[in-house]
């Protein structure tokens, strides 16, 4: 891989707290080798001319449902709480098949990546009876195509109706089959190095539609394998309901009794947290995956983000799935994350730079990639560059505090991820956009047809 060298960057952002200006930054060997006024370029390097560019650390997204992509907007679902809309979607989700995953991993990798996300997770949890190929592998494919630094979690659904659970019967797998197929992922793709492009986690859906030993069990799985757990919890006060009725205990009461608690640990959305349960999670070093704009479209609530890093709770920013958001603009959740927390919490909940960090280092902290979201040297060459000499920028006299508030065009100007330039002059260079965009409203139209939409 030949050396890179960004010249004249406006702006840098490493970590919060650490910022630079008019500053060049050296990448070499997938990593930052450099970061200084006037660097030299080394024989070979591209040189490429940053001025104008506002660079923050690649952002990460700790949480998300590619499939869902397919059934964004739905007039069905549109003004639908979390139970509702689920129990509205499943019997489309049903006639999910290996066309509709990979067309929809590469439509929301392609959103992330284009606007700085170089990092993501996704929780896949569907394998409906039709689907004949391995939902995780199609998307490691697709990361690879594309060039984004992957997450994958083999999340299930094991608990049916008939047994207490949500999902109807035919989507719910057997607890055996899921371990045994846990097992084997993470055999064939999990990578466990510093700088991997591919990881592979655990994560059964939620407490309302996996069984309490599929929770037990994966959770030995994972820390025999070294691997992270993931899953769903206190989204929602009917959530909180369903817990007490059918476990005896509140959503995080019940995780501890699972042991599912620690630092190889985060949890989605936490909107219904108290504050002895905020408490047990700083305690435990517990993560949150927090989602504004699904929590928002959903009606769920708002999470305590800032109780929660008062606390020292670890805590990182998602998109969610791209039919309760919906949308995969990594960008855009940042703003969200930013206005929410102001207008729940007050003017000086959060700053612009307090939500930077929670979308690069304390993501990646979630996600246990230490060497990820922090420019300095010697960590991942993965950086995102926005042109702020826009119109929708003029007269912004903070460079990134601009890209929050005034909100305006989310894409990005290049993404580097892993010292490969990903996105460049706003457009991806490993897939064609047009294509994507195609394929994705073909296949979206061949899964409603098959639900009778």
């Amino acid at each position: 891989m030949a050396a890179l060298l960004l010249q004249n960057i406006e702006a840098l952002f490493q970590r919060q707290g650490e910022e630079r200006g008019a500053v060049d930054l050296l990448v070499r060997d997938g990593l930052v080798s450099a970061i200084g006024p006037r660097l030299s370029a080394p024989p070979g390097a591209r040189v490429v001319d940053c001025s104008g560019k506002v660079a923050l650390p690649g952002l990460v997204n700790t949480h998300h449902h590619f499939f869902q992509i397919m059934t964004r907007c739905l007039p069905g679902a549109q003004n639908a709480k979390l139970f509702d809309w689920l129990t509205y979607h499943y019997p489309i989700w049903r006639h999910v098949r290996a066309e509709t995953v990979d067309a929809a991993a590469r439509l929301a990798m392609a959103e992330l990546l284009l606007t700085g996300c170089t990092t993501t997770s996704d929780h896949h949890y569907l394998f409906p009876p039709g689907l004949d190929d391995d939902p995780i592998s199609i998307e490691v494919r697709a990361a690879r195509d594309l060039g984004l630094r992957f997450c994958g979690t083999r999340g299930a659904m094991t608990l049916g109706e008939s047994g207490g659970g949500l999902p109807p019967d035919d989507l719910a797998e057997d607890d055996d089959r899921v371990l045994a197929h846990c097992e084997e992922v993470i055999g064939r793709l999990h990578d466990p190095s510093p700088l991997s492009m591919c990881q592979v986690h655990l994560a059964p859906c939620s407490p309302f539609n996996v069984t309490p030993r599929l929770m037990t069990e994966s959770a030995k799985l994972a820390r025999r394998h070294h691997v992270r757990l993931h899953t769903h919890l206190a989204e929602t006060k009917d959530e909180t309901e369903y817990c007490l009725a059918k476990f005896g205990h509140r959503p995080l009461e019940y995780m501890q009794e699972l042991e599912w608690l620690g630092p190889d640990v985060w949890y989605a959305h936490g909107v219904h947290f108290t504050d002895s349960e905020l408490d047990l999670l700083a305690q435990t070093g517990t993560g949150v995956a927090h989602c504004p704009a699904s929590n928002m479209r959903l009606g769920s609530g708002a999470a305590r983000v800032p109780d929660m890093l008062a606390r020292g709770v670890p805590v990182g920013l998602a998109v969610d799935g791209s039919a309760s958001n919906d949308s995969s603009d990594m960008l855009g959740e940042l703003r969200l994350a930013l206005l929410l927390g102001r207008a729940v919490y007050g003017n000086s909940a959060l700053t612009a730079r307090q939500v930077i960090s929670l979308a690069t280092e304390g993501s990646a902290r979630l996600l246990g990639r230490d060497k990820l979201g922090v420019l300095k040297e010697g960590f991942a060459a993965d950086v995102a560059l926005f042109d702020i000499e826009q119109l929708g920028y003029a007269g912004a006299a903070d460079p990134f505090a601009a890209l929050l508030l005034c909100g305006y065009n989310h894409t990005a100007w290049m993404v580097i991820a892993g010292g490969r330039i990903v996105v460049e002059d706003g457009h991806l260079t490993g897939g064609d956009e047009e294509q994507i965009r195609v394929t994705a409203v073909s296949e979206a139209r061949k899964l409603w047809s098959r639900a009778g939409l």
